[in-house]
């Protein structure tokens, strides 16, 4: 039986990671009865307790130590916790409050927006097609500004939290493993005080739960942990280029949820907004062919 190259296997991680992300909408619309922060303080629990066996499982320990050894990464491991939080909560509210076409607009956007923080702080060039594809993300959230008068900060929100998120992150340059123990471990009090002080909802208690609850409930870790174990052993394996086409993937599903089975409403102004989008990424997305094209 021939065996798979790690090419293959690079694609198996991608599909993995993000159609976890892309079926996660799921499961916190079936939690949408517990409140937003709950459901939040028990993603940075139990993050931290499945990260912290995988870690004992492959033995990453000393990884974790190194980090600990330098007040800098701590520091900045530090600020992308607050950020991935943030992007969390933003994301719980979106999909359980109706505003998952949102969250889609919002994923999408994510990669150009990535490019553009890209030219900011790493000094990157942008080609003349590349400027274009931004010039149409931004016309397309215009035009809801003014058609709506405000902006659609969900949209915003999501990808300039994890856009800067994985800016710092590179900047560093910590595993993905590491990082995500040591920023739950981070917010792990915050989250453990909340629970046990704060928290008034019958859920809240644990004890008082059914086990089918209560195992949902902790399956959190694995939705937040595991996507991001994949999408960083496929990181190792593929292109960045190719590992690029996989992060619409994500999206795509948001939107068909949102449309086909939450029916959420496309209105006209949602409809241009995302033509435009769209039209940047296919610019993104085949900038090589169009250019010899040219």
């Amino acid at each position: 039986m021939k065996s798979l190259s790690e090419t293959h296997i690079g694609f198996l991680y991608a599909l993995g990671a993000f159609l976890t992300w892309g079926f996660a909408p799921i499961y916190f619309k079936y939690l949408a009865f517990i409140p937003v922060y709950e459901i939040l303080a028990h993603r940075v629990i139990w993050s931290l307790i499945v990260t912290a066996i995988i870690l004992s499982f492959l033995g990453g320990w000393q990884k974790v130590v190194r980090v600990f050894q330098s007040p800098k990464k701590l520091a900045f491991l530090f600020v992308t916790s607050l950020l991935i939080s943030t992007n969390w909560i933003v994301f719980i509210w979106a999909i359980n409050n109706g505003r998952m076409l949102d969250a889609s607009l919002g994923y999408f956007i994510n990669p150009i927006i990535n490019v553009l923080l890209g030219v900011v702080f790493l000094n990157e060039s942008l080609s003349r097609i590349k400027w274009i594809a931004v010039s149409l993300a931004l016309m397309g959230v215009l035009v809801q500004v003014q058609q709506l008068g405000e902006l659609p900060w969900v949209s915003l929100v999501l990808p300039l939290s994890f856009a800067f998120y994985g800016l710092l992150r590179k900047k560093i340059k910590i595993e993905a493993l590491t990082g995500l123990f040591i920023e739950t471990l981070l917010i792990f009090p915050v989250a453990l005080y909340y629970m046990l002080y704060v928290a008034q909802t019958e859920s809240a208690n644990m004890l008082g739960n059914s086990w089918s609850l209560n195992g949902w409930l902790m399956f959190a870790g694995v939705v937040t942990a595991l996507p991001l174990i994949f999408f960083g052993q496929a990181a190792l394996r593929l292109k960045l280029s190719t590992l690029g086409f996989f992060q619409y993937v994500a999206p795509s599903l948001l939107f068909m949820f949102a449309v086909v089975f939450y029916g959420e409403q496309l209105s006209l102004i949602k409809t241009v907004t995302f033509l435009f989008i769209w039209a940047g990424i296919l610019l993104f997305v085949f900038e090589s062919k169009i250019r010899s094209w040219l």
